[in-house]
């Protein structure tokens, strides 16, 4: 299988990119490290079947020779980096998604559009199912990422009922492990962060409010067994293991071993207040579930972000530090 991989040089992208890899697959990364750098893929570089493309989605994709699947994950995902960029967040889930089903529908691949449990906002039924529409408030700060996907999903069914894409659509509950951003903005690397650093973990609210923990190895396998079944989707991919926010600070400053305190602070607008997947859809149709416990994903992804703070890598800073090819330049791909 040759794939298209949009956004793989990003933190769960880089790790779908390594997988197909290791399953005999031919990638192409396709990525601008507007939220990513080349840290996360430099492994791969001199790979026979790895190629990479840097360019922006929203600009065009066109891609020489054959594909047989698009894998569509460029987007800003964390609350720090789609609010501090939300028109580039807007155009990524528009345009890139436009031209992203156009390469596929081109190359008669199969397409798989990452959406998100954003689509369903502040639920107010619990857990999330896939045929809940949501409660999602379309002018606050956050819609600029909610209905960014909300309309991607759109999109790709509308390529698969009127243009026979065999397109698809999962929606990613939290997910972390290793390559995430020390700054990345969301839980775990923050918390992680301040524990290690020894600054008070900041906790929003009370610290009541709830999310859903998948280890990134999990979600992979999802994400590749969604693009080899006919399901369409959407279909939720998280792990049911629900845990508050407070409870959560708490289980970190435990494993770092750290004599952090917790400090309650504001809580965002439109801040969830409850996050857990129903993924009897994935178990049926996919037959897959998270195999990896919380507690070894997060001391995985506590030593990945202790060996990122220790190197003291300014590419930390939105993937903006990290040298990058010109403009256009591409390794192995035509323009």
């Amino acid at each position: 299988m040759r794939a298209v991989v949009t956004g793989g040089a990003g933190f769960i992208g880089s790790h779908l990119c390594e997988r197909l890899l290791a399953e005999g697959g031919d990638v192409v990364c396709v990525d601008n490290f507007l939220t990513s750098g080349l840290h996360n893929i430099e492994q791969l570089m001199q790979h026979p079947r790895f190629r990479f493309s840097y360019r922006d989605v929203c600009q065009s994709l066109d891609v020489d020779g054959q594909v047989d699947a698009v894998f569509h994950l460029a987007s800003p995902a964390s609350p720090t980096d789609y609010l501090r960029l939300p028109l580039e967040t807007l155009r990524v889930g528009s345009a890139g998604t436009w031209n992203a089903l156009d390469l596929a529908a081109s190359k008669n691949a199969r397409f798989l559009l990452t959406s998100t449990s954003e689509s369903y906002g502040d639920p107010q039924i619990h857990p999330q199912t896939e045929d809940y529409w949501g409660n999602v408030n379309p002018v606050g700060p956050r819609s600029v990422y909610d209905e960014a996907k909300r309309f991607g999903e759109a999109l790709t069914m509308a390529y698969r009922r009127s243009r026979g894409v065999d397109a698809k659509v999962v929606r990613i509950f939290n997910t972390f492990g290793p390559r995430m951003r020390p700054d990345d903005g969301r839980a775990i690397p923050t918390f992680v962060r301040q524990a290690l650093e020894g600054d008070p973990l900041t906790v929003t609210g009370d610290g009541a409010q709830t999310r859903s923990l998948c280890y990134v190895d999990d979600l992979v396998s999802g994400l590749v067994q969604m693009m080899a079944g006919e399901h369409g989707g959407p279909v939720n991919l998280g792990n049911p293991h629900e845990v508050s926010m407070l409870d959560l600070a708490r289980w970190i400053i435990e494993l770092t071993g750290s004599s952090s305190d917790i400090q309650l602070v504001p809580r965002p607008q439109d801040d969830p207040e409850k996050r857990r997947p129903d993924i009897t859809l994935a178990r049926e149709k996919l037959g897959w579930e998270p195999k990896t416990p919380v507690e070894l994903g997060l001391r995985e992804t506590i030593l990945c972000l202790s060996n990122r703070l220790s190197q003291d890598a300014p590419a930390g800073q939105h993937g903006t530090a990290i040298p990058v090819p010109e403009q256009g330049l591409t390794a192995g791909v035509h323009s």
